[in-house]
């Protein structure tokens, strides 16, 4: 019969034993008891919740009760709504917790939190009386209402069991307390009727059970009723209890007889618990709190007061308080696995970050499992925050809760706990095989459903009231019952579960809060703590409380310690070479410093050689403004008037505009330089290719005049067997023809020279002249001229090569005649060989030998007046003739230097004779 998703609390059947309807706050199921299949479900708001669904007795009428004060009757066959119950009063108005129906479901009784009744007529439908009990009463715990054969169903008495333990009986007409049963020293925790109203069984606070005999509690129930006051009065201090039953009226009228033998109330103990006495005393807590009281408590209110719970918290988990042992471990400093524990754990508090440092140091002291534990923090925290104002208290508490709760944890470390994780699953499979199916076919396992539960402690997924009120209930209970805490929160989640289908789906569903009510998941718990089979409860392989012990912490090595010491030696090892690669990065760093300081000063050097820079053009700028200041202040001095300004300004543009007239002319001028420069430039290479063709031809004269000086020098070794004297004397007077002959020459080329000279520069200067006037009026005929005087160049170099020809043919002709002089000497020197005497020599005087260069110069300059009168444009031609004029003057200047040297040698060597 499936189908609450939460504890179910109450069960009605019908009249008939046909049907039964179930209820849980979440949802009311109607059930056919002869198929027990699911006929109906009453579905709500999960704001609103249910607080009870019954058949109405000896009717057909579904009776449904919400906390929202809501009160509807449905049809049971048709399950269509008969009515509503109006709103109750403002003035009397209560949250209804529990409820109670006559015999005949005429009269409906409600109460709550209050020391207020409302008794409902159903068949009117309205509120018809409101009952208030005693100030002493603050709530109702369970209303039922007393049974009699002689009433027909109107049932006349109700009994109220309140907060305090102690039920009344009260006659709703008449409202009289008739009588009471339990006492504040022994309390009642729950309580029924028998049908007939025959007995009352009462389970006592304390476990014993108690029945009493309504026939010996009243005897005058159905006695005329009195007086017409219907206030209720309390009973005296004195109280009925198992030993003493005293019936007392209150209204005057009816009388209790006094305890006689035969009324005595009997009690009968059912069973001899030999452990009876031992389960007292281990119920009995410090500060004389009772654990079994503290359950209850906490069954009835669903948590302990935020006012106390820290005191009972400490009771039930019986913290010693060991001072000295703590401070022994707390004196030993910060553990050196949470050195870095803020980068982890960024904490915004520094006081809770140092606090958590500290009870984790202290953990890692006591136990060297603890500096390994990756999840110690997670699991840590939420104490530490509850208890950053009792260090102490906090690591007691953490450690109660590893040595109980966390049972087995480190069997498999540092894997998680493979053996806890598989009771989680084996109680999952047992209770919903459908939600394990589900995890299994998406390759979910206990990892991820459960162990990020465990490791912390549901914080993750609870805020802080949820978190306090789950552990009210964890710490009250067996070890195992955080374990059933995971198993019901995934049974609670399975409708988000079931729609889940991505791996990271799950993990963000496991790791962050979800819409889910932790009542709802206390009372699963509750129900797989009852429900669950002893083969697989985790209660079977947990060990039950255990507190620490007082003076001493005791030792924890519940883990693999070869795993732990391997793991701290390696961590010892990566802290060393951690510290060497310290040590190196600070020198690294201390010379990266070095570098920095040393780069810093640099750059403050340049900045301040920047600084002095901009200081100094701050300075010019500054001079430069004051000049414009200055120049500004003569402008506004000079220009008084508006007038002025004008004059001044188209002065000004005139005198713009003349000086771009005269960088224009000016621009012209230099391109017309540059053009003439280019000219200049293009005639040089000109030149430079007649001296090239010059150099060839005088290498080529050399060549030749190699050639006469080797005949002539064979002509003289042709001549060495004369006779000295003759042979001396022939060569002083033929270098003495020789020197006149030169000197005349060099005499008449200096005279042609400074003629050429002359020619040359008159003719530049007309030139010029001429160039000039051209220039000035023929200034827009530029382009004709140029063309023209290409004409004329190319003319001019006709004519230059008709010179050159004519040059050539005058040369070669020289060059024959001194062949023929040459040989005919030769001739000469031969025959004088034979016949030294028979003829005569002739003998030159220096009047001969003058006359002789005379007649030479006068050809000479009857061929250059023949040359100008052939050539008329000489003065076009100057630069040519001025590269002829120097190749003779190069010419005469070495002839001059061979006639020294020769000269020279002739003294020296003077059978030698020199041309």
């Amino acid at each position: 019969m499936r189908g609450h998703e939460s504890s179910v609390f109450s069960i009605s059947v019908h009249a008939s034993g046909r049907y039964a309807i179930t209820t849980s706050s979440d949802t009311a199921q109607l059930w056919d008891l002869d198929t027990f299949q699911r006929k109906r479900k009453l579905n709500i708001l999960q704001s609103v919740g249910i607080q009870k669904v019954f058949f109405l007795p000896l009717s057909n009428t579904i009776l449904s009760c919400f906390k929202d004060n809501s009160i509807f009757a449905w049809e049971c066959d048709t399950l269509s709504c008969r009515y509503q119950l109006p709103a109750p009063p403002e003035s009397s108005s209560i949250l209804y917790k529990v409820f109670a129906v006559t015999r005949d479901g005429r009269i409906l009784a409600a109460g709550g939190k209050s020391n207020h009744l409302h008794l409902w007529c159903l068949e009117a439908k309205q509120l018809f009386r409101i009952i208030q009990m005693p100030a002493r009463v603050r709530a109702i715990r369970h209303l039922e209402f007393l049974p009699d054969s002689f009433d027909a169903g109107s049932n006349q008495v109700l009994g109220v069991l309140s907060q305090d333990g102690i039920m009344r009986f009260v006659n709703i007409q008449t409202c009289k307390l008739l009588f009471e049963i339990g006492s504040l020293d022994e309390g009642i925790s729950s309580s029924v009727i028998s049908p007939h109203g025959r007995y009352i069984a009462s389970i006592m606070e304390n476990g014993s059970l108690n029945i009493y005999s309504v026939q010996a509690l009243t005897q005058e129930i159905n006695k005329p009723p009195p007086p017409l006051v219907k206030v209720i009065e309390d009973l005296p201090k004195s109280k009925l209890n198992s030993g003493d039953l005293k019936m007392k009226v209150t209204s005057g009228r009816v009388q209790r007889p006094a305890r006689s033998r035969e009324n005595r109330i009997q009690t009968r103990i059912l069973k001899k618990d030999l452990t009876g006495s031992f389960e007292n005393k281990e119920n009995e807590l410090s500060d004389g709190l009772n654990k079994k009281r503290l359950q209850i408590l906490l069954k009835g209110y669903g948590e302990y007061p935020m006012k106390y719970r820290m005191f009972i918290w400490r009771s039930l988990l019986q913290l010693p308080e060991n001072h000295t042992a703590f401070n022994s471990l707390e004196d030993k400093g910060v553990h050196v696995a949470f050195l870095n524990l803020q980068k982890k754990y960024p904490i915004k508090s520094r006081k809770l970050l140092r606090v958590l440092q500290r009870t984790l140091s202290a953990l890692a002291h006591w136990s060297a499992i603890f500096s390994d534990t990756p999840y110690l923090p997670l699991l840590a925290f939420p104490f530490v925050k509850l208890f950053q104002n009792n260090q102490l208290i906090c690591f007691e508490v953490v450690a109660t809760l590893i040595i109980n709760w966390c049972q087995h944890w480190f069997e498999y470390f540092p894997n998680p706990p493979i053996n806890i994780l598989s009771m989680i699953e084996n109680v999952l499979a047992f209770h919903d095989k459908e939600l394990l199916q589900h995890f299994i076919d998406h390759d979910i396992t206990s990892q991820l459903y459960a162990w990020p539960l465990l490791e912390t402690i549901f914080s993750e997924v609870l805020t802080r009231e949820e978190w306090l009120k789950l552990f009210d209930n964890v710490f009250s209970n067996h070890p195992s019952f955080l374990l059933m805490t995971v198993v019901a929160y995934n049974i609670c989640s399975r409708a988000p579960l079931l729609n889940c289908s991505l791996k990271d789906d799950f993990e963000y569903f496991f790791h962050h809060r979800n819409n889910l009510d932790i009542s709802v998941v206390i009372k699963e718990v509750y129900r797989l703590m009852d429900t669950t089979p002893t083969d697989i409860h985790p209660d079977s392989m947990l060990h039950v409380f255990v507190a620490l012990t007082k003076g001493q912490y005791p030792v924890f090595n519940q883990y693999p310690k070869f795993i732990v010491d391997y793991q701290t030696q390696e961590r010892e090892r990566i802290r060393n070479d951690e510290l060497d690669y310290l040590r190196e990065r600070q020198m690294v760093e201390d010379m990266q410093a070095e570098v920095d300081q040393q780069r810093v000063e640099d750059e403050a050097w340049y900045q301040k050689q920047e600084l002095l820079r901009k200081a100094e053009e701050t300075r010019r700028e500054l001079l430069l403004q004051e000049e414009e200041k200055m120049v500004q202040q003569r402008q506004r001095l000079a220009s008084v008037k508006r007038e002025l300004k004008v004059k001044e300004m188209h002065l000004q543009d005139a005198t713009r505009r003349r000086f771009l007239k005269l960088q224009q002319d000016q621009r012209e001028m230099e391109l017309r330089r540059l053009d003439d420069e280019l000219e200049r430039k293009n005639l040089i290479r000109n030149q430079e290719a007649v001296a090239k063709e010059m150099r060839e031809d005088t290498d080529a004269y050399r060549r030749k005049v190699d050639l006469e000086e080797h005949m002539f020098h064979k002509l003289i070794e042709t001549g060495q067997t004369q006779n000295q004297k003759t042979h001396k004397l022939i060569e002083e007077n033929l270098a003495k023809a020789e020197q006149a002959c030169l000197n005349a020459d060099w005499r008449i080329q200096a005279l042609h020279k400074q003629r050429c000279d002359d020619l040359q520069r008159s003719e530049c200067y007309q030139e010029v002249a001429r160039l000039l006037r051209e220039n000035r009026r023929k200034e827009t005929e530029v382009l004709n001229s140029m063309m023209g005087e290409e004409a004329k160049k190319w003319q001019e170099a006709e004519e230059k090569d008709f010179h050159l020809k004519s040059e050539k043919k005058a040369s070669a002709l020289s060059d024959a005649s001194r062949k023929w002089f040459l040989q005919k000497e030769i001739n000469d020197a031969l025959e004088h060989a034979e016949h030294p005497y028979t003829k005569g020599v002739p003998r030159y005087q220096n009047g001969q030998v003058v006359s002789s260069c005379l007649s030479r110069t006068s050809q000479l300059n009857d061929i250059s007046e023949a040359d100008s009168s052939t050539c008329p444009s000489f003065s076009q031609r100057r630069i040519q003739w001025d590269t002829t004029e120097r190749d003779l003057m190069e010419r005469v200047r070495n002839l001059r230097q061979r006639l020294t040297v020769q000269t020279r040698n002739r003294c020296q060597t003077p059978h030698l004779l020199v041309t």
